[in-house]
């Protein structure tokens, strides 16, 4: 894509870079497009932090087995302490 380019060809697109957004503003556009790509790397490091952390806890562990195999009988039995009285 870039193979036609040569070094006068980089200095002209500058030039006009340089014409459109003017001396003063340049600096700061760079210090805006640091920050972003700063921000964009601390993304996706924790996206991998996420996926490492969910393929880690997607394995079965013996508590998991347990508590799907026998499960916990947290039924209520209603004795009619409280509506039945009225």
């Amino acid at each position: 894509m870039l193979q036609g380019l040569t070094g006068w060809h980089f200095l002209i697109i500058l030039a006009v870079i340089l014409l459109l957004f003017g001396a003063a503003k340049l600096p700061a556009l760079a210090k805006s497009m640091g920050q972003s790509a700063r921000v964009f790397k601390g993304e996706m490091k924790a996206m991998k932090d996420d996926d490492t952390t969910r393929t880690g806890a997607a394995t079965p562990t013996d508590a998991t087995v347990t508590s799907a195999e026998s499960p916990v009988s947290d039924a209520r039995t209603d004795t009619g302490t409280s509506e039945s009285k009225s």
